[in-house]
């Protein structure tokens, strides 16, 4: 479609976006001092929806809200967790084709939001954060065609999330950098009777990354702009990218009965194995320190999670420093009240991205939050700040036809049931058809 298209000099122009965070200096506007007029002392109910389901952020999101509404007395917000695969597949899709949608619901940009901008779901708060966003990162995901449609409150990238003590009881002393060093250690973890890599196949989009990020290090930036302005995909290095993980798949890398394993529900999840030192290392986003805080006994994040870049493939087109990325952020429905831009700016403010940088649940795009980012974290933001190409989640970027047929041809290889062909084929099948 017309309008996800467009995204892609935006998309493609996002590592120096993003590099705002570490770039800029000084002084900036706190985006809570100014916002819309919220209607006088008229008595508003706003209903919020997010996917932190688990701590820290369902405490700190509930947090946010409190304070907000001790700010506008006049306003009561209603806010409901729900766990992020229910939330993105289903509920937030049958919402906004209700009549009752959230007034404020998490955001991830892009393609998304472009089918949901052309069906007419979301507000334009362009002119009523016009004064804030050049004072927030990475925030061209949620403009379509020079317009605002949301704001993010967190901009990272994935990698390999890693247990250093197990590295070390394995005698791994350095993290992979090419696609073979990263089959030595999973051959010197095997050895260690440790398993080397959890995966939650059975929530689908983490199978999903996997060739993500073959093609992201399979295919030139360049074939990888064009796909996403064109929807084209016919380089070979598609296909190259399921060959590669088929035969990553044949390596038997991951836990035992991964195809039934969820990414993030309890200590069974990929990110309890990891948490709770039942696995080496997990393929996931910038949140997943939050996520595994929550999996724990002790309620902590754990201490010896490292962090590296999905390793390099040497030969091929791709750019050997570029990483996977994305954000979270929210959007308010397009009949939501006044007051939902005002929870927005909220949200956006400099003391609100200085907690939730605190929390260690993502990486913050405020200015002036910058040094809130939890050591842990910190890791990321380095190899955000280094690569010197950042493509968003396929998923997002390509649009939820494209995306969703991707991602069904992924997790039919997970469970042996397509070939490298098939993938391309239905992506190019959903793109024609749309």
């Amino acid at each position: 479609m017309a309008h996800s298209r467009r995204l892609a000099a935006g998309i493609a122009a996002l590592t120096s976006t993003a590099l705002l965070l570490a770039a800029c200096s000084g002084e900036s506007e706190d985006p809570a001092a100014s916002g819309s007029d919220g209607g006088g002392d008229a008595q508003v109910t706003l209903t919020w929806w997010h996917n932190g389901t688990g701590e820290p952020l369902n405490g700190y999101w509930q947090s946010v809200a409190d304070a907000f509404m001790a700010e506008n007395p006049n306003v009561t917000v209603d806010v409901q967790a729900y766990q992020n695969e229910e939330l993105q597949r289903t509920l937030i899709p049958n919402a906004l084709r209700s009549n009752d949608p959230p007034d404020l619901f998490q955001q991830w940009g892009a393609g998304e939001l472009a089918a949901q901008v052309e069906a007419g779901y979301i507000m334009d708060v362009t002119d009523d954060v016009a004064d804030i966003v050049d004072g927030i990162a990475a925030v061209s995901p949620w403009q379509i065609d020079g317009k605002t449609y949301g704001l993010p409150f967190s901009f990272g990238i994935e990698g390999f999330w890693y247990n250093t003590e197990l590295f070390d009881q394995a005698g791994i002393t350095e993290t992979p950098e090419t696609l073979d060093d990263l089959y030595d250690a999973i051959d010197a973890l095997k050895a260690a009777d440790i398993t080397p890599i959890a995966v939650g196949a059975g929530d689908s989009w983490p199978a999903a990354h996997y060739w993500y990020n073959f093609a992201l290090k399979a295919c030139s930036p360049a074939t990888l702009e064009a796909a996403q302005a064109n929807l084209v995909f016919d380089d070979p290095c598609f296909v190259d990218a399921g060959t590669m993980l088929q035969e990553f798949l044949d390596s038997e890398p991951f836990q035992e009965g991964y195809l039934a394993t969820s990414a993030q529900q309890g200590a069974g999840s990929s990110a309890g194995l990891l948490a709770n030192g039942n696995a080496a290392m997990e393929l996931m986003g910038h949140w997943n320190p939050g996520v595994m805080g929550g999996l724990t006994e002790s309620g902590e994040i754990p201490e010896f999670l490292g962090w590296f870049n999905f390793p390099s493939i040497p030969g091929s087109a791709g750019d050997p420093t570029a990483v996977l990325g994305g954000g979270d952020g929210f959007s308010c429905s397009a009949g939501a009240p006044p007051e939902c831009v005002d929870l927005l700016r909220f949200i956006s403010s400099v003391d609100n991205q200085i907690a939730f940088g605190e929390t260690g649940a993502g990486v913050p795009v405020t200015m002036g939050s910058e040094d809130a980012v939890d050591p842990i974290l910190a890791q990321v933001l380095e190899g955000r700040n280094s690569a010197t190409y950042t493509q968003m989640w396929l998923d997002t970027a390509y649009g939820p036809n494209v995306g969703g047929a991707m991602n069904d041809g992924i997790t039919n290889m997970f469970a042996g049931q397509a070939s490298p062909e098939d993938i391309v084929q239905g992506m190019q099948d959903a793109a024609a058809n749309q």
